[in-house]
């Protein structure tokens, strides 16, 4: 039997926006040439990395990191870096005044920074610092803790959070990892996924299911801190037909027992 990789940490963020009827997500698809997902519609994320735990160590990079774990910091950080680094929304506040940056600053810092901290010429850190900045940890609100499966190449152990996107903050794709971004609608969004216009991983899709059930953003960020996260690390049997994939009753997904399809 194949050895089981050990489980990279990682994160991602739906950051969430009250649209005219429904609430809408921001997502984007996947570049081809990328190893994991290709193709994929996803939400902003990655793995959690050294520079991000070394923003752990500087508190005053940060603010609303009270009562929580240095790898809970770290999954918060690297989620809000990864979201800047993929979308050029940035969670963050000036370190004097408090005030949330906004739209036009976000797009200075993207335009000045964003290339070079893709191409890892430059730290998160060292912007935060250049420009006065500490992140908002507390505007994350845990959503979903996934982990995949063993026997898997490639496997992360993941935190899914929910945050209001800021005002007028409207994201766009890097055009490196990934080559185009929406915001859509969960609903709109799973309903892609079932008629083949999206490529959904099955984690995004149990995911959309859940928000699609709120109405606003508020809603939505009320009913997350309301639940207890029940962490959900799916099991794979091969079937007759393709494979199973089971997961927690208790983690309050659509279901526990899902048929995903022919083995590749």
């Amino acid at each position: 039997m194949a050895e089981t990789s050990a489980s990279r940490p990682a994160s991602t963020i739906l950051l969430l926006r009250d649209g005219p009827r429904e609430v809408e997500v921001f997502m984007m698809v996947r570049h081809h040439q990328i190893e994991f997902n290709s193709g994929a519609l996803v939400f902003p994320g990655g793995s959690v990395d050294a520079g991000d735990q070394e923003i752990v160590a500087r508190a005053e990079l940060y603010s609303g990191g009270e009562g929580l774990s240095e790898a809970d910091r770290g999954f918060r950080i690297a989620a809000i870096r990864e979201t800047f680094e993929e979308s050029g929304i940035l969670l963050a506040r000036s370190k004097d005044t408090g005030t949330p940056v906004d739209a036009r600053r976000a797009g200075e810092i993207a335009d000045k920074h964003r290339i070079a901290l893709n191409e890892h010429k430059i730290s998160f850190l060292s912007i935060l610092v250049d420009n006065g900045l500490q992140l908002v940890l507390d505007t994350l609100v845990p959503y979903a803790h996934w982990i995949t499966p063993e026997g898997m190449p490639k496997r992360f152990d993941t935190w899914f959070f929910l945050a209001a996107a800021p005002p007028d903050q409207l994201g766009a794709h890097d055009g490196r990892e990934s080559t185009d971004s929406i915001w859509v609608s969960a609903r709109e969004a799973v309903e892609g996924g079932d008629s083949g216009r999206f490529k959904l991983p099955f984690p995004t899709t149990r995911n959309l299911i859940r928000l699609a059930k709120q109405p606003t953003v508020k809603s939505a960020l009320d009913h997350a801190k309301s639940m207890s996260i029940v962490t959900v690390m799916p099991v794979m049997t091969k079937t007759a037909t393709g494979r199973q994939l089971r997961i927690p009753r208790e983690a309050g997904y659509d279901g526990e027992v899902f048929e995903v399809g022919a083995v590749g």
